[in-house]
């Protein structure tokens, strides 16, 4: 039986050598907020009216998919004035250094994954997973810290502390508008469990994961979010979405549901005790 580290090192050998097989359409979510990611990680694009805010930029190997999605969309990828990471995984930043190259945009991680960045950098190219010897961390312009706002031309970015996935997992909520309506879009910087086994945790000592994740959807579970984000394109079923969207033109927005977050939430709690669970049978 396949496990899901072998999918995972085929999914990755995939990206490798056929990313164009990744490859979205971009579009706009709503308002000044668009997708730019691919099919399996998810990258975002807000137009602040004075520059561009990029949140997260996917593989190195799908880092041309995400470029020519921007200029598709009509802008400049020079244009990008802030670079966000929801955390410190390779998946999350492996297009930065060269958009940070074309842009000069400034870059922010969260305080404790920069950290990492120095302390244990294979945690930050997952070497568990092989193939990425050549993808180094980058050096954080700004560290984020919890409770900052980050803010640029007609958009402030609250961010809050949520580890777990990783100790720096940062989570982001932010209005969006498309002249005349204003909402509130959410994104949860890190669900992934595979950071929390008991395996991985003995390996790399990092057993305070499995407290702060449940504290961390806690924390966070009463905001009031409109359109829930993903960082992987599954977790909010980004494509499922756009397909409706097509379809639908002139019908509601799948992307606007305003019980959506909580749901999320749940959910991401239970795939958590899920695998508790199953290590407890084992």
């Amino acid at each position: 039986m396949a496990t899901e580290f072998d999918m995972d090192i085929k999914k990755l050998y995939g990206l490798y050598k056929y990313p164009e097989k990744y490859r979205v359409l971009p579009f706009r979510i709503f308002g000044n907020l668009y997708y730019v990611g691919n099919a399996d990680v998810g990258a975002h694009l807000i137009d602040s009216g004075d520059g561009l805010i990029l949140i997260d930029t996917t593989y190195p190997s799908t880092a041309a998919l995400l470029i020519q999605s921007i200029w598709e969309l009509g802008f400049r990828p020079e244009d990008i004035r802030i670079i966000l990471h929801t955390h410190g995984h390779f998946d999350h930043f492996g297009g930065t250094a060269l958009i940070k190259a074309l842009s000069g945009a400034r870059t922010f991680l969260g305080e404790a994954d920069a950290r990492m960045f120095c302390e244990q950098p294979q945690l930050a190219l997952c070497a568990d997973c092989r193939g990425y010897a050549y993808t180094e961390p980058f050096v954080p312009d700004v560290e984020i810290r919890d409770g900052d706002i980050i803010s640029l031309g007609n958009t402030e970015i609250k961010a809050v502390a949520t580890p777990g996935h990783t100790d720096g997992v940062m989570s982001f909520f932010f209005d969006v508008t498309d002249g005349t309506n204003v909402l509130r879009a959410g994104l949860f910087g890190g669900a992934g469990v595979n950071t929390m086994t008991s395996d991985f945790n003995a390996r790399y000592h990092n057993s305070q994961c499995r407290r702060q994740f449940p504290e961390s959807l806690e924390k966070i579970r009463n905001e009031k979010v409109d359109i829930t984000l993903g960082n992987h394109a599954a977790q909010n079923h980004t494509l499922e979405k756009y397909e409706k969207m097509k379809s639908q033109k002139d019908g509601d927005n799948p992307f606007i549901d305003s019980g959506e977050w909580q749901e999320f939430i749940r959910s991401a709690g239970a795939n958590f005790q899920r695998m508790l669970l199953a290590e407890q049978r084992k």
